[in-house]
């Protein structure tokens, strides 16, 4: 059986929605590949005897980098998949060396991933890098904060407005686009699994994503007005809180920087550390060094629906 690794065409769509849809289920992987203009050119398939059983992508994205937080062009590889009748024969690895030198010949500074199967991509040069997390019992306020309410899609703008300001230095954030407010970050926060909780005056918001687990919410991730108004981000978790335990959940854990951590009582009664090893980074024309100094800076945090 022949077997071949190439660039995406027009013709494989409907085999590409379907490999998405098999291994990753309902995740928009493919609703967001469709975004992309230049998609087929970054996407790598590999075909079984003329059957497509799996691919790959990367998209360009300008992620802030330390010290400064100025933008690099970064190659954000995802969608990568292999149907399972033709996993263990080295498909996924093969596509690697094609993508890097893709990436490369894309201007990328470097690449970065999100994976719970580290293994697949040390062999071709990625590296793990060690995310802040923190997890815990729910704090229990007795009643929910004033001036914090439930924001709606007419709250996008004023959202995207903060976010923006409040990324602007920020190491391993990702500088976003209207685009990626009206269709990247609805697509991945969908209402029936979050809630985005803004205060009255347009000082801050959170996201908190429910059912990550048995009785478990995820905070996803924070933006304030002023980076060190801690009474507007301890009524907002206090209300992150409150909202949890009303809609069932007793148990949570953060996404948020380590900068964020002495703020958490207000929203975990006890925590412990639970670092996330799931990102990973190649150097493209980026040293490793620069690429360490920008993901271990203070204040580096990265959502993964930022990248992919």
């Amino acid at each position: 059986m022949s077997t071949t690794h190439r660039p995406a065409a027009e013709a494989d769509e409907p085999a590409l929605r379907a490999l998405w849809a098999e291994v990753f289920g309902p995740a928009p992987v493919a609703a967001l590949w469709e975004r992309d203009e230049d998609r087929h050119a970054r996407t790598l398939v590999t075909t079984e005897g003329g059957r497509l059983v799996a691919a790959l992508h990367y998209e360009p994205r300008p992620v802030r980098t330390a010290p400064e937080g100025a933008p690099a062009r970064v190659a954000c590889l995802g969608g990568v998949a292999t149907l399972p009748g033709a996993r263990g024969r080295g498909h996924v690895r093969r596509m690697l060396g094609l993508a890097v030198a893709r990436m490369a010949d894309d201007g990328c500074a470097w690449s970065l991933l999100f994976t719970g199967t580290p293994r697949v991509y040390e062999g071709a040069g990625w590296t793990t890098y060690e995310a802040p997390a923190r997890e815990g019992p729910l704090a229990a306020p007795p009643r929910a904060p004033g001036g914090v309410r439930v924001a709606t899609a007419a709250d996008l703008p004023a959202l995207a407005r903060l976010r923006t300001a409040y990324d602007a230095t920020r190491p391993l954030t990702t500088v976003r686009t209207p685009v990626d407010w009206h269709h990247r970050v609805p697509a991945w926060y969908p209402p029936a699994t979050t809630t985005t909780l803004v205060t009255s005056d347009g000082t801050g918001y959170l996201t908190l994503r429910h059912h990550t687990g048995p009785g478990t919410a995820t905070l996803e991730e924070a933006a304030l007005a002023d980076p060190a108004d801690t009474p507007t981000l301890t009524r907002l978790l206090t209300a992150a809180a409150h909202h949890a335990r009303l809609t069932g959940h007793h148990h949570a854990r953060t996404h948020l920087p380590r900068a964020l951590t002495p703020a958490l009582p207000a929203f975990l009664a006890t925590s412990r550390a639970v670092p996330r090893r799931t990102g990973m980074t190649r150097p493209l024309t980026a040293t490793p060094e620069e690429i360490r100094a920008t993901v271990t800076a203070r204040g580096a945090a990265h959502w993964y629906g930022d990248s992919f």
